[in-house]
């Protein structure tokens, strides 16, 4: 079997126990709780298979209608006792599966804010989506209902059998020759099921990685005639998706008629065992008819013991998946050290997302506070890259970026986030009210005099208070519809309400009307007043409001200067102006 690689890295079984053992300790009183009552009805199952073998030599012997009446009521009575203490058991094993889960879920979604964004950037949205879905939905289900059930079964294969032990030490032996057949099945498939179900969960990461690549870019598949190449890539795709669910089939179409076949074995030795022993006098008809019971008894639980391993191999594989978020190693070696000022400088600056091939080479630039610098040039030539540098989103392959002499690298997120942010023209707008997305970025305790504020500094206000309840209209997915260029006046209220001292805005008003964006970018910079914007735009009238322009050509800074001083030097600069203005 061929493994398929992922983005993100899976837990190995250690991490596994050992996590399961944590969750363990957290809830001990529930647990052991849960256990007890397990126990308890399995202790009352088992009293139907002696009181049956009683009657049947009280009868062989000769009794009385009385006391098959007594034998029928004890029997309703455990019956009924088994019913209610098995309620209590699963509802037990259910509260605390719920419990378990929610604390998944925070530890997932806390490991998953807290990856380095190149991190997500390079694993793709396929892998993080699968995990965040399918693989919570699995673990769900093992943890709601496979686990508790796993563990009654267990708890109950192993009381029926110490109880069918005390009808006689011969019943063992018949009970031991099935186990051959049960451990060689059960090592065969536990050596190949975690695989195989890691394989089958990666192929549909692969899956929805490809159908996200293909949604968000189907313009451009349009228009470069690509159709027919992303769907020969899906089809690729769902062929190894099947391939995966054919091998993990395969093992479970062999695993469990073997072990059908390790369940009747001892059922039949012991009918035939036990006759043996009866016909020579060693036992009586009753001891017989017990045995055969609890080793029939035995069955049920064993076989649910088996299949729902079957479904907690999924699960262990969703959370080997789930846990593996948590094994990213970090981008940041946190020094605690504070920076003196917001005096942003790169020194020496190289970076490559390929290894080998470096994207800017030996970029040095020196941002005086409160300075606005515009970067422009040939697309590909590497300003996004080095806004994202100074924005502290990727460490420097080497040389240094640095935040009043502390590397950006050395500074905890919270902490960067407060003296630098990004806005890029990819943002998003969450579900819920405008007032909720942006108190999001806002300090603890703003109102909505500081929000409305913050929209008015975007030229968003007009808009919003058009909307038929202002603030508190609902937005995202199945709320209101809101254009790109009303979602990106939105993300950049966050940014005036996060109020950070350096911002980078890499083509943040690009989905606005150019003449509206002129305007707002007037609004936003004297919002901004004093603060350090890097401004990273194909618009050449950000460059010419600029304090300096860096000219960005093939990775590194080939001009920089004031507008004028570039327009007077006649070199690439110039060019682009006189370009952008028509003339040649």
């Amino acid at each position: 079997m061929t493994a398929l690689t992922t983005g993100l890295p899976v837990a190995d079984s250690r991490a596994v126990r050992r996590y399961a053992v944590q969750i363990a300790r957290r809830h001990p009183r529930l647990l052991w709780g849960g256990l007890v009552l397990n126990v308890l009805a399995a202790l009352a199952g088992l009293a139907a298979p002696r009181l049956i073998g009683d009657l049947v030599e009280a009868v062989q012997q000769g009794t009385t209608v009385d006391h098959v009446d007594t034998i029928a009521v004890a029997l309703a009575g455990f019956l009924v006792l088994q019913t209610v203490l098995t309620r209590y058991a699963r509802y037990a094993g259910q509260v605390l599966g719920e419990q378990v889960l929610a604390e998944l879920r925070e530890d997932f979604v806390g490991n998953a804010l807290a990856l380095p964004v190149s991190t997500v950037e390079t694993a793709g949205a396929g892998d993080l989506l699968t995990r965040t879905s399918r693989d919570v939905d699995q673990l769900g289900w093992s943890v709601r209902f496979a686990l508790p059930e796993w563990t009654i079964a267990v708890v109950t294969a192993v009381l029926t059998f110490g109880a069918a032990l005390t009808v006689g030490w011969w019943v063992a032996l018949p009970c031991l020759l099935g186990v051959p057949p049960l451990v060689i099945g059960l090592r065969w498939y536990l050596a190949r099921a975690k695989d195989g179900y890691l394989r089958e969960s990666a192929t549909y990461s692969q899956i929805n990685a490809t159908l996200t690549e293909t949604v968000e870019g189907a313009r451009t598949i349009e228009a470069l005639d690509l159709a027919d190449e992303r769907i020969r890539q899906i089809d690729d795709d769902i062929a190894k998706s099947f391939a995966a669910e054919r091998y993990t089939l395969f093992l479970r179409t062999v695993f469990f008629p073997n072990m059908e076949i390790a369940y009747l074995i001892p059922t039949v030795l012991t009918l035939l065992f036990g006759g043996w022993l009866y016909t020579e006098g060693h036992v009586s008809l009753g001891d017989v008819t017990a045995a055969t019971l609890y080793v029939q008894m035995l069955i049920d639980p064993v076989d649910r013991v088996v299949s729902i391993l079957d479904e907690l191999q999924v699960g262990a594989a969703s959370l080997a998946r789930l846990l593996g978020v948590a094994q990213v190693p970090d981008d940041r070696e946190v020094s605690g050290a504070e920076p003196e000022d917001e005096h942003l400088r790169a020194s020496d600056v190289r970076f490559a997302y390929v290894e080998g091939r470096d994207v800017l080479r030996g970029v040095d630039l020196d941002l005086r506070v409160g300075e606005r610098l515009a970067m422009v040039g040939p697309s590909g030539a590497g300003k996004s890259t080095l806004g994202r540098l100074l924005a502290g989103i990727h460490p420097p392959r080497t040389g240094s970026v640095t935040l009043g002499d502390v590397p950006l690298v050395e500074l905890p997120l919270d902490d960067l986030r407060g003296h630098v942010a990004l806005v890029t023209q990819e943002h998003h707008v969450f579900v819920g009210t405008l007032r909720e997305n942006l108190a999001l970025a806002a300090p603890p305790g703003a109102g909505d005099d500081e929000i409305r504020g913050a929209l008015d500094a975007v030229d968003a206000l007009e808009w919003v208070d058009a909307l038929p309840e202002g603030l508190d209209t609902v937005v995202g997915s199945g709320g209101r519809a809101v254009t790109a260029a009303q979602a990106q006046q939105v993300a950049l209220a966050r940014l005036v309400l996060a109020d950070p001292h350096t911002l980078v805005l890499d083509e943040a008003t690009s989905l606005i009307d150019p003449r509206a964006a002129r305007h707002l970018e007037r609004s936003l910079a004297a919002v901004l007043e004093g603060r350090t914007v890097v401004a990273i735009a194909h618009r050449l009238f950000s460059a010419h409001d600029a304090d300096r322009v860096a000219v960005v050509e093939d990775g590194v800074i080939s001009e920089l200067g004031s507008h004028d001083e570039l327009v007077a030097t006649g070199g690439s600069y110039a060019a682009l102006w006189d370009s952008w203005h028509g003339r040649t």
